[in-house]
């Protein structure tokens, strides 16, 4: 594999201004892959997955608008709203055919934006998300956490999130990881965070139309997630025609960090495929 470098970029797009790392192929281009990340975390979660791309694969990693080094535009969030200003990202770069690879709220957005544009999306590698809009208990639960990050600040929401986060030998062993994700939560404004609790809250329900997904599906979640119930994914790979279902060991709802080598094994052979 051929030695490329990671270069950071901003693109102009609507209101806002979308900040992106990519690694181009030093070879005739295969395919592109879009990675999109979870909430509240930044196109950083990202870097062990383009480290490991091979030369004829080229990997663009971006902050979702309010998230990194993206700018909030009309502050205005939902699910919809990411996965347009993607498809805009798409148009200003002249991507004609890409994989979207989401963990987590990244998922969501990768669903909605198949939903938007099928013709222009090959492959999907869904982590650790599902098709289900939030019910009743789990949009109280968000706005519930609005509230105290409005009253408390960050810092407390911060720490009982990324309680949940990690499978229990990572918590101790990847040091890394769990500061990446602090560092990313640092970095996002309060104001960013809450509305995009209230853009997960709002999120509509993709069930039906999982059966229309023609293209290849690689499901992937951690084995120990604590926040998607397996069941979910489960659902997800039998309604889907093309999808494949693999859960990775000693992971939990972040296995792209917490077990890079195995998810990068899985995501390359799909890219390869």
């Amino acid at each position: 594999m051929t030695e490329r470098s990671i270069r950071s970029n901003k693109i102009r797009t609507e209101d806002i201004s979308l900040s992106y790392h990519i690694k181009k192929a030093t070879e005739k281009e295969r395919r592109t892959i879009i990675f999109l990340h979870g909430f509240p975390f930044n196109k950083n979660s990202w870097r062990p997955q383009l480290e490991s791309l091979e030369d004829d694969i080229t990997g663009i990693a971006v902050d979702v608008r309010g998230h990194g080094l993206s700018t909030s535009g009309h502050g205005f969030f939902s699910i919809d709203v990411f996965a347009k200003d993607i498809i805009a990202l798409l148009a200003k770069l002249e991507l004609e055919k890409v994989t979207l690879c989401g963990v987590s709220m990244g998922g969501y957005i990768a669903l909605r934006i198949y939903q938007l544009i099928p013709d222009k999306i090959e492959g999907l590698i869904l982590s650790d998300t599902h098709h289900k809009a939030d019910d009743n208990s789990a949009k109280q639960k968000r706005f519930d956490s609005i509230q105290a990050i409005l009253r408390h600040g960050r810092r407390p929401f911060a720490l009982g999130f990324i309680d949940n986060l990690f499978a229990k030998k990572n918590e101790e062993e990847n040091e890394d990881a769990i500061e990446l994700i602090k560092s990313s939560i640092r970095r996002n404004s309060i104001q960013s965070i809450c509305a995009t609790l209230l853009a997960l809250a709002s999120r509509t329900d993709n069930t039906d139309m999982l059966d229309s997904i023609k293209i290849p599906t690689l499901l992937i979640r951690g084995r120990e997630d604590k926040i998607t119930p397996k069941i979910l994914m489960e659902e997800m790979s039998q309604r889907i025609p093309n999808a494949v279902f693999v859960e990775i060991e000693d992971a939990g709802h972040l296995p792209n960090l917490e077990q890079p080598l195995a998810f990068n094994k899985h995501m390359n052979s799909f890219l390869l495929r």
